[in-house]
C-alpha cells in the first residue's frame, strides 16, 4: 500500500471540500484507447462534485451582502447541490428550502431531511417557467420569505467558478499535465465549463467531451446554435440534460456533446460497481458510457479523464434496485434494442423526401411503399417529417394543392436513437408527438413505426 500523510485536523466539515483522488480505471478500460482516469468526486463530504460550488455560491453571496446572517436558503435542486448547501448551512447556522422534481431519488430528499432542509416537491412534466416547476417555485419563495437568497445554481457563475479555481487545477497536477481528454455530464454546466476554462488555458488542444440525455436541448444547440423545444420530452436520468440553457453553460469551451439513453446509463453505472468497485451516481454511468461512444475518436497516446459526480447510495432504490430496473426494461432479456427491431419484421425501408420537392411527390411514395410518413433530408441532415395529416392538411388549405413545397408542410424531425438503445427507449423517445422513429445503426439509418415497436414489445 502507499504510505499517505496524516491529514491535519479541519476546523469544519467544509474545511474538507476537494481534492479528491483520481482513480485509474482497468477492467471496464481494457478496448478503450489510451489511459482511463476517474476523478472520483464522491470523496467530497456531501459526496458530490457540488459541495465545490454550493459553497461558493454561499461564500461569494455572503461577501457582497445578498445572504445576511440568519437569513433562508432557497435553490432549485436535483439533490446534490441541495446536499452541498445543506452542510454550508448548519455550519454557517442558515435555514435552507429545496425544492425538487418529483423525478428524484427518495434517498436525496430523506439524506436533505436529515440535515435540515425543507423540501418542496414540484412536477417534472411541465415548463420551466410553469408557475408550479421547481424554478418557479424557488423563486416565488424567494420573493416571498424575507432576508432570503436564491443561489440559483443554473445561471450564478460562482458555480462555474468555483470549478475553474479548484477542479480544473487538480486535474492538472493529478495527471502532471498530460491530460488530452475531459469527459464530463452536463447539467447546469459548471463543472464542465469552469474545468474546461481552466485546462484549455493551460493546453488548447485539450478536448472537452460533454455528456448529455435524449430528452435534453444541448447537444441540438451545440451544434445548431438552434434551441428547439421539439428536443425536450421526458427522461429518467438525473443530474445532466437540461430543458434550458443554463448561463453557467459556455458552449464555445465544449468541444462535442455525445448523448447517451436512460438504459445506458444505468447499466454503465451497474458495470462500473460490479467490475471497478466504485458506486456511482446515475449520470456517472451516463459520463463513461459517452466515452465508450466516443473511444474510436481517442488516439493511442490519450490521457482522458471522467468525472464521476456524486455516490450511489443515493440510487439504491432506482438503478441498483433490480426491480425498478425491471419495471422499466433495462433489465429483461425480452427486451430487444432498436437494431434488433430494425432487422425484424419492424423494420422498414427508409424513404426520404426533400425538403424542396412538391407535396404530390410525397403522395406517390406513401402509395407506392405504403407507408404513412416521410423524413425530410435536405442532403445533409433530417430538416423535418411529413405524414399523411400534414399532407390533408396542405391539400385543404387552399395554398397551392399538390404543387405546394414540402417544407411549407412538415412538421417537425423524427427522435433518433442509436441502434443499441431497447425498443422501450424508442417508445418513450416516440412519446404522443411521434408516430415513427430514426434508428442509427452501422448499417445506415432505418425508420421503425411506434405501431411495430409496440407489437414486438408485445
Amino acid at each position: 500500500m502507499m504510505n499517505r500523510e496524516i491529514p491535519p485536523v479541519y476546523g469544519n466539515i467544509l474545511e474538507t471540500i476537494g481534492r479528491t483522488p483520481m482513480v485509474r480505471l482497468n477492467t471496464l478500460a481494457r478496448d478503450i484507447p489510451g489511459e482511463v482516469l476517474a476523478k472520483v468526486e464522491y470523496f467530497n463530504p456531501g459526496h458530490s462534485t457540488k459541495d465545490r460550488m454550493a459553497l461558493k455560491m454561499v461564500e461569494d453571496a455572503e461577501r457582497d451582502g445578498r445572504l445576511k446572517p440568519g437569513g433562508t436558503i432557497i435553490e432549485c435542486t436535483s439533490g446534490n447541490t441541495g446536499m452541498g448547501l445543506a452542510l454550508a448551512a448548519v455550519v454557517k447556522g442558515y435555514r435552507l428550502i429545496c425544492t425538487m422534481s418529483d423525478k428524484q431519488s427518495k434517498e436525496k430528499m430523506d439524506v436533505l431531511r436529515a440535515l435540515g432542509a425543507e423540501i418542496y416537491v414540484c412536477p417534472t412534466n411541465v415548463a420551466p417557467d410553469h408557475p408550479d416547476s421547481y424554478y418557479s417555485v424557488a423563486r416565488r419563495l424567494n420573493s416571498e420569505i424575507a432576508n432570503s437568497f436564491f443561489p440559483n445554481q443554473y445561471d450564478n457563475l460562482s458555480n462555474r467558478q468555483a470549478h475553474y479555481e479548484t477542479t480544473g487545477p487538480e486535474i492538472w497536477e493529478q495527471t502532471g499535465g498530460r491530460i488530452t481528454h475531459f469527459v464530463v455530464g452536463v447539467g447546469t454546466g459548471g463543472t464542465i465549463s469552469g474545468v474546461a476554462q481552466y485546462l484549455k488555458k493551460k493546453n488548447p488542444n485539450i478536448q472537452i467531451w460533454g455528456v448529455d440525455t435524449y430528452g435534453s436541448v444541448f447537444k441540438k444547440y451545440h451544434e445548431t446554435g438552434e434551441f428547439d423545444p421539439k428536443e425536450i420530452y421526458g427522461y429518467i436520468t438525473e443530474g445532466i440534460g437540461e430543458d434550458i440553457l443554463p448561463k453557467n453553460v459556455d458552449f464555445s469551451l465544449i468541444d462535442r456533446f455525445e448523448k447517451v439513453t436512460d438504459r445506458d446509463g444505468a447499466l454503465a453505472a451497474r458495470e462500473l460497481a460490479r467490475q471497478e468497485a466504485l458506486l456511482l451516481g446515475y449520470s456517472c454511468g451516463s459520463a463513461f458510457q459517452g466515452l465508450r461512444q466516443l473511444k474510436h475518436l481517442l488516439p493511442d497516446d490519450a490521457v482522458t479523464v471522467v468525472l464521476f459526480h456524486d455516490h450511489g447510495s443515493r440510487y439504491v432504490g432506482k438503478i441498483y434496485n433490480d426491480d425498478w430496473m425491471r419495471e422499466r426494461g433495462f433489465l429483461r432479456e425480452e427486451w430487444k434494442s432498436l437494431g434488433e427491431a430494425v432487422h425484424g419484421r419492424a423494420a422498414r425501408p427508409l424513404v426520404t423526401i426533400g425538403p424542396e420537392e412538391p407535396i404530390n411527390n410525397a403522395i406517390v411514395q406513401f402509395k407506392r411503399f405504403g407507408i404513412s410518413q416521410l423524413p425530410v433530408h435536405d442532403g445533409t441532415s433530417y430538416v423535418g417529417s411529413l405524414t399523411e395529416s400534414h399532407v390533408i392538411t396542405a391539400l385543404t388549405s387552399g395554398e397551392g394543392g399538390i404543387q405546394q413545397l414540402v417544407r411549407t408542410a412538415m412538421g417537425a424531425p423524427f427522435p433518433s436513437l442509436p441502434a443499441t438503445s431497447s425498443l422501450l427507449d424508442g417508445v418513450h423517445a416516440m412519446g404522443e408527438a411521434f408516430n415513427a422513429l430514426i434508428v442509427q445503426g452501422a448499417d445506415g439509418d432505418h425508420i421503425v413505426s411506434k405501431h411495430d415497436l409496440l407489437a414486438q414489445l408485445a
